[in-house]
């Protein structure tokens, strides 16, 4: 069974194209006009194990929070398609990931029950990442339009760290280990006592 799904969002803000497969090998093509973002995304599909397109177009003139938050809601979208009815999926995981100074816990439940927990703080000198400038906070709206649309239990604590790409980087990469792990088929039967998720 191929889990697999494709979702366009088109507003008059931007215009998002999401292609995911579940099982794939961490194949990636991103285009989003913002470097660090697709760097972000690239790092997603990587440790999650995911394949996954995305081509998204927005008005960064104005800012880069409309393209972000609407990759973020057409991704998740995208992944509970996927995810099916969850059949046979580990459904919970959690994980701690370092990079260099900085170190972010991550722990999901594919609960079919919408919520992002976020804590600690992301420094704020130094300013955007990337030409045109990634807003280091975006990455909390990122994850909060994610958790939504893709209906997952996520919470996300940004222990300790100085550097802001370091502690973004590291959210990522946390977040795709365990979604990763999360989705794999590793039972026979729907994983809640509820006989849904």
């Amino acid at each position: 069974m191929s889990r697999t799904a494709s979702l366009s969002r088109v507003t008059t803000e931007t215009a998002v194209q999401v292609d995911v497969e579940l099982d794939g090998s961490g194949e990636h093509r991103v285009s989003t006009g913002l470097p660090f973002f697709n760097h972000m995304l690239a790092q997603l599909a990587r440790h999650s194990g995911f394949d996954l397109e995305v081509k998204a177009k927005g008005d960064l003139e104005v800012d880069a929070h409309h393209l972000v938050e609407d990759v973020g809601l057409t991704m998740g979208k995208a992944v509970d398609e996927a995810l099916g009815d969850r059949h046979s999926v580990s459904r919970f995981a959690s994980v701690a990931v370092p990079l260099d100074e900085s170190l972010v816990e991550v722990a999901l439940d594919l609960s079919g029950r919408p919520m992002l927990v976020w804590r600690g703080e992301l420094p704020t000198a130094g300013g955007g990442l990337g030409i045109p400038p990634f807003d280091p906070q975006l990455a909390e709206e990122f994850w909060r339009a994610f958790s939504t649309t893709a209906r997952i239990t996520l919470h996300v604590r940004l222990a300790y760290g100085r550097n802001a790409h370091h502690l973004v980087e590291a959210s990522f990469k946390a977040v795709a280990h365990a979604l990763g792990s999360a989705s794999r088929m590793t039972g026979s039967s729907i994983p809640s006592t509820k006989g849904m998720l």
